[in-house]
C-alpha cells in the first residue's frame, strides 16, 4: 500500500505503476467519517449498481471469477480491518481513511475513501494480472468514474438538505 501526498489517500503501488488509477472528490456541507461516507453512499436503492453487478457477475462466470453479487446497502456500525463491507476487504480503516480490496487471479482493486475536513474523496487503483483483467477494466473503468461522480453528487446532496 503507498500513501500519496495526502496523507489520507491510500493506492496499491506507485501511481504510474498502475493499470487504472481514478480519484474524485466533493466538499460536504459538514464533516463525516469515511465509514459515514461509505453508509450514507450504499443507502437506499441502487437499481444501476444492482443491474450492473448482475451483468458483471454473468460475463464473470464465463471466465470463471466468482460472483460478488454486489452492495447490500446495509448500514455497518464498524470498520474493523480484516471484515467485510460487502465484498470488500477492509484493510485499514481509522478516522480519516477507509482502505477495501478485492483481490484475485485477475486484477486487484483498492478503493480508498478518505476524508479531510469537509472533503471526501474517493481513490481506486488497479492492478491487473491477465487478458481478462485488462478486457474487463474497460469498461469498468468507464463506468467507475461515472458511478463514482453520481454517488459522491448523492452524498452531497443528503448531506445539504
Amino acid at each position: 500500500m503507498i500513501t500519496l501526498a495526502d496523507s489520507t489517500v491510500r493506492v496499491l503501488a506507485p501511481v504510474e505503476t498502475l493499470d487504472y488509477f481514478d480519484t474524485r472528490s466533493a466538499h460536504l456541507a459538514r464533516e463525516v467519517t469515511p465509514l459515514e461516507v461509505w453508509n450514507l453512499m450504499m443507502d437506499g436503492p441502487q437499481p444501476v449498481l444492482k443491474l450492473a453487478f448482475r451483468v458483471r457477475d454473468a460475463v464473470s462466470r464465463l471466465f470463471g471469477v466468482k460472483s460478488i453479487g454486489g452492495f447490500t446497502g446495509k448500514t455497518h456500525c464498524t470498520a474493523q480491518v480484516g471484515a467485510y463491507l460487502d465484498f470488500f476487504l477492509i484493510e485499514y480503516s481509522d478516522d480519516t481513511t477507509l482502505v477495501l480490496t478485492e483481490r484475485d487471479r485477475h486484477l486487484d482493486v483498492m478503493t480508498c475513501v478518505s476524508t479531510q475536513g469537509q472533503t471526501v474523496s474517493i481513490t481506486s487503483s488497479v492492478r491487473v494480472h491477465n487478458l481478462f483483467g485488462r478486457v474487463y477494466m474497460i469498461p469498468v473503468g468507464v463506468a467507475h468514474k461515472i458511478i463514482v461522480t453520481r454517488l459522491l453528487n448523492k452524498l452531497k446532496q443528503r448531506l445539504a438538505g
